[in-house]
């Protein structure tokens, strides 16, 4: 069998053994190889955690920008050249915590770009605290009491803002994320993957076992054209549904620019009209 391409060998992987994002990194870079992705035009973008370190181990591009501000990145670096696959990742307390705010403009922009959330229910790189998605009840070293907050629930967000694509995996279901990934890259604008994975060292109640006895598919007759009922089966909480919610067509953000009106050519390929810019400068008084 022939070595991934998009496999960095013999890097320093700085996670705990048995973590989830192993697998994460697995599936993501056997979906980009099974797509046969141009590494040159192939962009990943995180913030800060856990999950964030995933695109250092990967042969693509990257940007490791600030806690929370992977989404706005990705936005940009989409709408500066539309021949990019995008993809933004990082863990549930990054996108949906420190990055809310991104997270719910990202979907109302739609640009062409795919959001994959390593979605563990804890803070993992700060040693534990509750993240937006952990369970009420859940018992921290600074929630010594147990969570008194109901969790986030991006799935039923995302709905609501009508993102264009929304689904949900779990990282011990191999061939099914890797299927869901495939179609979320492959989906023409925004696409949410809550992925959901232990913390093998910080979450003790949402294990291996727990999300294999807690998880179901959806059922066979869901529809993801049927806003109404994906809606509905996101916010379901016993079992946690998994697959592909909610899916539509619509226009992306990067073509609706008026720079891309002017000229739709990526940035770095147009040209600047020298005798325009001589003239506004004299208009300005700059020159």
């Amino acid at each position: 069998m022939s070595e991934n391409r998009f496999a960095r060998p013999g890097c320093d992987v700085a996670w705990c053994p048995g973590c989830g994002n192993y697998g994460i990194l697995n599936q993501v870079r056997d979906t980009l190889a099974a797509l046969d992705l141009d590494q040159q035009r192939t962009v990943l973008v995180s913030g800060i955690g856990q999950a964030a370190k995933l695109p250092q181990y990967l042969r693509v591009h990257y940007f490791n920008g600030l806690h929370g501000r992977a989404l706005p990145v990705a936005t940009a670096i989409k709408a500066s050249n539309r021949n990019l696959t995008v993809i933004a990742e990082s863990g549930d307390g990054d996108m949906y915590g420190e990055g809310g705010n991104h997270f719910l403009h990202c979907i109302r922009r739609n640009p062409d770009l795919t959001n994959i959330v390593h979605n563990n229910m804890v803070y993992g790189l700060t040693k534990g605290q509750a993240s937006p998605t952990s369970p009420r009840g859940f018992v921290t070293p600074l929630q010594v009491d147990g969570v008194i907050l109901e969790p986030f629930n991006p799935l039923a967000v995302a709905i609501a803002l009508d993102a264009a694509f929304v689904a949900r995996a779990y990282v011990g279901n191999v061939e099914e994320t890797r299927a869901i990934l495939q179609a979320a890259i492959q989906h023409r604008g925004y696409a949410l993957v809550d992925l959901l994975q232990p913390c093998v060292t910080f979450n003790k109640l949402n294990t291996y076992q727990w999300f294999a006895a807690h998880t179901a598919p959806l059922p066979s007759d869901h529809d993801p054209g049927d806003r109404q009922q994906a809606f509905a089966r996101a916010c379901e909480e016993e079992p946690l549904r998994l697959g592909i919610f909610y899916q539509k067509e619509k226009p992306v953000f990067e073509e609706q620019l008026a720079a891309y009106a002017a000229d739709p050519r990526p940035v770095h390929e147009r040209r600047v009209d020298l005798g325009l810019l001589a003239t506004t400068m004299r208009e300005l008084g700059w020159g």
